[in-house]
């Protein structure tokens, strides 16, 4: 099996209905996929991975190895411990990036121009989605809106060189609590690994700066189980240290998250009530006598109150 790549340059021409349906699929059966010619500045990418790493090695490398997570490899008590250093960065609506220890003048204009880009993109995965699912364009933006707008922040993480790397895991298993995630990895040292079909598949490093982005909890939400959220992992690797700086473009903290209406099943309705609509739409689109029998439960005619 090889990862859905999705081609954003394919999706102005010919191939847009196959990339549409492409995407379709990726959130439906893969719950994450890569995305190529994403519009993103390449250089700035390259530039937030050397500053990352930079900062990493001259803030948190020798303070890491010192920590209890450390010791606790020696002492072989690992269950409940990532392999991992890590810290977060509020965005939108507001913003920490200025009060992070020791991150300059240079990391913070740089992260927030790439950030400014990576937003662009994910409301236009997010449009994209609501295509493919029959939604308004902005169905899945005003949901996560609230009062200020969506929540955009970004784990920053490493997942360092591990001596003994068969006793611990860089991240246990999760799947993310929030909406889209899109991930800068890595493009030297492996670790990730999604659940696909029962079995862990490994997501090799990413090359090209392509993206990847995976389906959190509340989209899966949002979509009524048409998109899922998958759980997903990282290994520790005694060979290499892995880069990791995933955005989120999560729903507001006060964002009220359901269902979309229109891809609900109908519901409280007698069977003979189903079976008086069937018998004159049997030959029909079966969506069009699900929507029939929806707007029949709302307005409370004929159904069980």
């Amino acid at each position: 099996m090889e990862i859905p790549v999705i081609d954003f340059n394919e999706l102005n021409g010919e191939a847009r209905s196959k990339t549409m349906a492409l995407l379709h699929q990726a959130c439906e059966k893969w719950g994450f996929f890569q995305v190529e010619n994403h519009g993103i500045d390449k250089k700035l990418m390259d530039k937030v991975k050397q500053l990352i790493n930079e900062y990493y090695e001259e803030n948190l490398r020798e303070s890491f190895y010192k920590s209890e997570i450390a010791k606790s490899l020696d002492q072989e008590v690992t269950s409940e411990v990532d392999w991992e250093s890590s810290f977060f960065i509020w965005h939108r609506p507001t913003s920490n990036i200025e009060g992070i220890p020791n991150f300059s003048e240079d990391h913070c204009k740089t992260m927030n121009e790439y950030i400014a880009q990576l937003i662009k993109m994910a409301e236009k995965l997010s449009e994209l989605m609501c295509e493919n699912l029959g939604l308004e364009k902005g169905h899945i933006k005003d949901a996560f809106s609230g009062g200020k707008g969506p929540s955009v922040g970004t784990k920053v993480a490493k997942y360092p060189q591990c001596p003994q790397p068969e006793l611990v895991r860089g991240l246990r298993e999760h799947t993310d609590a929030g909406g889209i995630i899109l991930l800068l990895q890595d493009d030297q040292v492996p670790g990730l690994e999604f659940l696909k079909d029962g079995e862990w598949f490994a997501i090799p490093p990413s090359k090209n700066n392509t993206m990847f982005v995976n389906i959190g909890d509340q989209v899966e939400v949002l979509s009524n189980g048409r998109y899922k959220s998958v759980l997903h992992r990282v290994l520790a690797d005694k060979n290499g240290s892995r880069l990791s700086i995933a955005t989120f473009y999560n729903p507001a903290g006060d964002a009220i998250i359901s269902p979309a209406p229109k891809l609900l099943y109908p519901n409280h309705l007698r069977f003979q009530d189903y079976l008086k609509h069937y018998a004159t739409t049997k030959f029909s689109d079966k969506g069009l006598r699900f929507e029939t029998m929806k707007q029949m439960a709302n307005n409370h005619n004929g159904f069980l109150s």
